[in-house]
Formats: C-alpha cells, sequence, structure tokens
C-alpha cells in the first residue's frame, strides 16, 4: 500500500464517518423541537412526522454503512473513486434530510408556548373539518394538518403526499398561518383548498373548464385564466365554505403599490391582485347579491383602475370583467368529475355562509355559540366566518376568536383520546 493511498484511505474514512455522526445527531429529534412542542401535537400527527423524519436518519446511516464497508474492502486506488462519490451522495442526501427536519422543526417548535400551541391545535381541527365536508362524501381519506406560525404576508401549504426535499412523503399537509391573521385565520381553508384540489384533481377539470368557457368571447382570457386554475380553485373553496369573510383578509394580503397589484409574470400561477379580489366580489354578488363586497370591489377600482396597469394587464383585466359572472357560474355551479359529477356547491353550499343565514345562526344559538361542543363539531366554518366578520369593526383582535380556537381544539383532543 502507497502513502499516498493509505493517505486517501484516512481522509475518505474520516469524511463519511463525519456524515454518519451528522445523520446521527439528526435523528436526536428533541435537538430539532423543544420536547413540550412535540407533546402539543395530537399522537397520531406527531407519530407520523417522527416517522418521516426517523426513517430519513435510518436510511442515511445505512448509506454511510455501505460506504465505510466499500472503503475497508479497497484494496487498489482505482476503488476509491467510487467510494469519493458515494461520499458525495451521502452530503448532498444529508443536507436535503437537514432541510426536511429543519422545516418540520420550526414548524414543531411554534408550539412550544402553550397559549399558541392550543390556538394551533384548534387550528389543525378546523382545517381538517374544511376538507372533510368536501371528501367525506366522495369517499376519500382527509389527511391530518399540521398548521404552524410564521412571518409574511401569505399563508401556505406543504400537501400531505407531497414528494419532500429528500424524495420523502409529507405525512401532514403543513399549513403556515402568518401572524397577522392569526385572528382571522380564513386563509386556512385556502390552503386546505389546494389540498382538497389535488385529492379530487379538480384542477386540470377546472381548467380545461375556463378555457371552453371563455375561448369564444375572449382567447386571452381564456388562456390567462386556465393557468390560473389552481389559485382560483382555492378562493372558490373557500369562498365557498366560509362565504364573504376571506375577502377582506384575501385584499390585504394581496395590496400594494400599482406594480404589485398590476404584476403577472410567466408561469405565476396567481391571479393579477386587482382580479383576484373581483373574482371573489364577484362570487359573493352572484350568490349572494348586492353587499359589503360592492363597496370593496368599488374601493379597489378606485385605487387601481386598469387605466395604470401596463398595456397588457389592461387588456386582460378589460377582457375579463365581464367574464365574471361565467367564471363564477363555471366555478361553483358546474357539474364537475372531481365532484362526483356534481357542482362544488352541492357539496359546500354557498348560501349557507350567506350573511343573513349566519346572523341567524347567531341568533338560534345564543349564548350557546362559542360553549356548545354540538355546534363546534356540526358548525365550525360557519362560526368562523361568523367570527372574522365580526371583528373588522374592531380595532383589537377577536376576544371570541382564541377561546373558541383553545376549545375547539381541546374537543378534538378528548374525542381523539
Amino acid at each position: 500500500m502507497t502513502d499516498a493511498f493509505a493517505t486517501e484511505i484516512t481522509a475518505l474514512g474520516t469524511e463519511v464517518r463525519h456524515w454518519r455522526r451528522a445523520a446521527v445527531a439528526l435523528g436526536d429529534l428533541e435537538v430539532a423541537a423543544a420536547p413540550a412542542a412535540w407533546l402539543e401535537l395530537e399522537s397520531y400527527l406527531g407519530r407520523g412526522v417522527r416517522a418521516v423524519l426517523t426513517g430519513q436518519v435510518e436510511r442515511l446511516t445505512a448509506q454511510a454503512d455501505r460506504t465505510l464497508a466499500a472503503l475497508r474492502a479497497a484494496n487498489r486506488p482505482a476503488e476509491l473513486g467510487p467510494v469519493r462519490a458515494d461520499i458525495l451522495v451521502l452530503r448532498r442526501r444529508y443536507l436535503l434530510a437537514e432541510s426536511v427536519v429543519d422545516f418540520y422543526g420550526h414548524a414543531v417548535n411554534t408550539r412550544t408556548n402553550p397559549r399558541i400551541a392550543a390556538v394551533l391545535r384548534g387550528l389543525d381541527t378546523l382545517a381538517v373539518a374544511s376538507m372533510d365536508q368536501v371528501l367525506r362524501p366522495l369517499g376519500i381519506d382527509t389527511p391530518p394538518v399540521l398548521t404552524y406560525l410564521h412571518k409574511g404576508p401569505g399563508a401556505s401549504i406543504l400537501r400531505a403526499g407531497a414528494r419532500l426535499w429528500d424524495a420523502s412523503i409529507s405525512p401532514a399537509a403543513a399549513i403556515k398561518i402568518t401572524r397577522h391573521n392569526l385572528w382571522q385565520p380564513t386563509s386556512l381553508v385556502h390552503e386546505t383548498g389546494h389540498q382538497v384540489a389535488h385529492l379530487t384533481k379538480w384542477v386540470p377539470e377546472l381548467a380545461a373548464a375556463l378555457e371552453a368557457a371563455l375561448t369564444r368571447r375572449s382567447p386571452l382570457a381564456a388562456e390567462v385564466w386556465r393557468s390560473w386554475a389552481g389559485e382560483v380553485a382555492a378562493d372558490v373553496y373557500a369562498f365557498c365554505l366560509l362565504g364573504f369573510a376571506p375577502v377582506p383578509a384575501l385584499a390585504t394580503v394581496v395590496d400594494g403599490p400599482p406594480p404589485m397589484v398590476f404584476r403577472m409574470l410567466p408561469g405565476d400561477p396567481h391571479p393579477v391582485a386587482a382580479l383576484r379580489i373581483q373574482l371573489n366580489v364577484a362570487l359573493c354578488r352572484s350568490w349572494f347579491g348586492p353587499g359589503p363586497w360592492d363597496a370593496l370591489g368599488a374601493r379597489w377600482m378606485r385605487r387601481t383602475p386598469p387605466d395604470v396597469a401596463p398595456p397588457e394587464v389592461a387588456a386582460l383585466i378589460r377582457a375579463s370583467m365581464p367574464l365574471l359572472p361565467i367564471i363564477t357560474d363555471v366555478c361553483t355551479r358546474l357539474p364537475m368529475a372531481a365532484f362526483a359529477d356534481k357542482p362544488l356547491s352541492a357539496l359546500a353550499d354557498p348560501r349557507r355562509v350567506a350573511p343573513a343565514e349566519l346572523a341567524r345562526l347567531a341568533e338560534r344559538a345564543g349564548a350557546a355559540l362559542y360553549t356548545s361542543s354540538y355546534l363546534q363539531r356540526t358548525e365550525p366554518m360557519r362560526i368562523l366566518a361568523l367570527t372574522v366578520l365580526r371583528g373588522l369593526e374592531s380595532t383589537t383582535a377577536s376576544s371570541d376568536m382564541e377561546p373558541w380556537l383553545h376549545r375547539i381544539g381541546g374537543i378534538e383532543a378528548e374525542a381523539a383520546a
């Protein structure tokens, strides 16, 4: 054995042992998130997340052990090249696995504070309820949900069943809740709408239906609205379950100076903000008639008239505005194979969350609105919508929202136990 050969074996051994130690340390999940935070997860959710993370560690250490065995068996310099290549693969896979652990560690760690943990448990429950309403009649299992608190203007979702950075499978729908909308968490249902649309394969069908309905009237609008079908589906889903309640919160998220409100980038699945608001207004007008949404739509039109938009965006807005009633009908009233040849509104009827219906719910429930276990189980979406709308005129967080979320999360925990 030459000195150079021996030196390279020593160096490679040091490298592979480093990545093996790192992989083993990655498996200490109480370092990724505090033990108290793990305990705040429902047992089935915690087991699912931990199983994915520990599975990563097992695969990494097994790969490191195979690489060490190959290194020990090497008898000549030519055999060290494949070992070096394996170490680089191990390094890359470790860094990908580290990203997964860091993501879930952060998400779980937002539950370290018992008060926030109780709120997030309630949001977990609401998220599952929002999907169950549509998925259960279709015979599709509702996935578990892990909500977490984070900064930023908008919510987001890592879908259950999605491929993670290291190619493992997400065990739950991980939904980011923003701090500024924590007490009006209607974006939660927009994000679960993405999960439902994926499980039902709604988006391709909706895209084709939008294109078919709009092509004769405006090929430009047909092409663009088809490309926006994924985000349109999520907005429509939130509308069907919550009515007008998500629209003011959405307006705060997508608001900004004209360059932002009229931004349209190639490949961006989000509708132009100015049109997105008008679509949500049109949904309310289509199902509820005149109401406060009209003032919101008019205000946005005054603040951001199409005349100040880039020419191609202005042309799209002018083409789309007269077509919004058609778009709302396609999204909510057209039967879809995704929903067993029924329209979405047959499974989630927007009329149940019309302002007058929410007022009747509040009148009938009285003081039991936030305390009745029966109502928490049967009317969580309508109570959420009502509470958010009640809070719009307040300058402080709703005094009802937090204790209600604590209660609804506790009821679910008791039921699971």
